[in-house]
């Protein structure tokens, strides 16, 4: 090595227990089931820009979904965060999702969830003093999981979700990981080594995590070659993810794939630049249609559910 590099073996460690999360899963979304009277309100949406769109992209999904096409979800960690995860699980169960991609950040709060029932710090007072992240048991059993995996020829994203099953805790019942494992639909993880907590945690091997998340790269193209007439969402992610799908998607054409026409859509706070050119924009240029529909999480999302099960269960 030509240049000096710290040493993490002897960062300390903190036990999870003595963590005050902000997030609990007694806060998470509670499932809801649209009944006669929701049409009401579908109905009083103006047909014009984001009221449109919602109409437009929900009978999309629909569709898409009574022909067995892909629907892809690509969640940023601020989706978990948001308490999101109850939405998305009852999506898979009702077969709407067909697979999920999420960043590093994404997995471990979606691990936290699953074996503890909560997550997320308060990064401002640990970054003071060097305790951001240094949580003992999150990295030592996410790590655990990933070197597991590795021996058992799988990705990273189905190693955590079966080391939460595994588990057996009873909050795996709101992890997104341990629901594709358990429904055995692909749920992959892309890291970017130096942006998660695990990575500086003493046993942390990067060799292994990289293999892992190239692993799921190619899973998650493999899904993307399948992806004609289907619909993929982007939501919360403004970098790592917009970014994947764009090579994933052009590692599936380059091998002969046809995936011209497709439905792609972006859902933010605000509009960011990646998402709406490597998600929306250039993916569809070949013949496909897009939306972006910007708000909160935590409302648009429990409302876009809630539209496409009310339509499933009204169409034929």
């Amino acid at each position: 090595m030509s240049f000096e590099a710290i040493d993490l073996d002897d960062i300390k460690t903190c036990s999870i227990k003595k963590r005050k999360s902000k997030v609990k899963v007694k806060d998470f979304s509670k499932v809801f089931e649209p009944d006669d009277y929701f049409e009401n309100f579908i109905s009083s949406f103006p047909n014009i820009l984001t009221g449109k769109d919602i109409r437009s992209l929900t009978d999309i999904i629909v569709a898409t979904v009574r022909r067995n096409g892909e629907v892809v979800l690509m969640l940023g960690a601020h989706v978990i965060k948001c308490g999101l995860s109850t939405i998305i699980i009852d999506l898979i169960e009702n077969e709407v999702v067909t697979s999920i991609a999420m960043n590093g950040a994404g997995g471990i709060h979606d691990f936290e969830i699953g074996v503890w029932g909560e997550t997320s710090e308060d990064v401002a007072s640990g970054l003071k003093v060097g305790k951001f992240g240094i949580w003992e048991e999150t990295g030592r059993l996410m790590n655990e999981a990933i070197s597991e995996g590795k021996g058992d020829g799988i990705g990273l994203g189905e190693a955590l979700g079966k080391k939460i099953v595994d588990l057996g805790t009873s909050y795996k019942k709101y992890s997104l990981l341990a629901k594709c494992y358990e429904t055995k639909i692909p749920c992959s993880i892309h890291v970017a080594f130096g942006t998660d907590i695990i990575h500086y945690h003493p046993t942390f091997d990067g060799g292994v995590t990289g293999e892992m998340t190239l692993t799921d790269f190619k899973i998650f193209a493999k899904v993307i070659s399948r992806l004609e007439g289907g619909v993929v969402m982007n939501i919360g992610s403004c970098v790592i993810l917009p970014e994947v799908f764009l090579k994933a998607l052009n590692c599936a054409r380059n091998l002969g794939y046809r995936v011209e026409k497709f439905t792609a859509c972006n859902f933010d706070q605000i509009e960011h630049y990646r998402p709406m050119k490597n998600v929306c924009e250039r993916p569809t240029a070949t013949g496909g249609k897009s939306f972006s529909i910007i708000g909160r999480h935590e409302i648009v999302i429990p409302l876009l559910a809630g539209i496409i099960k009310y339509k499933l269960s009204r169409s034929g």
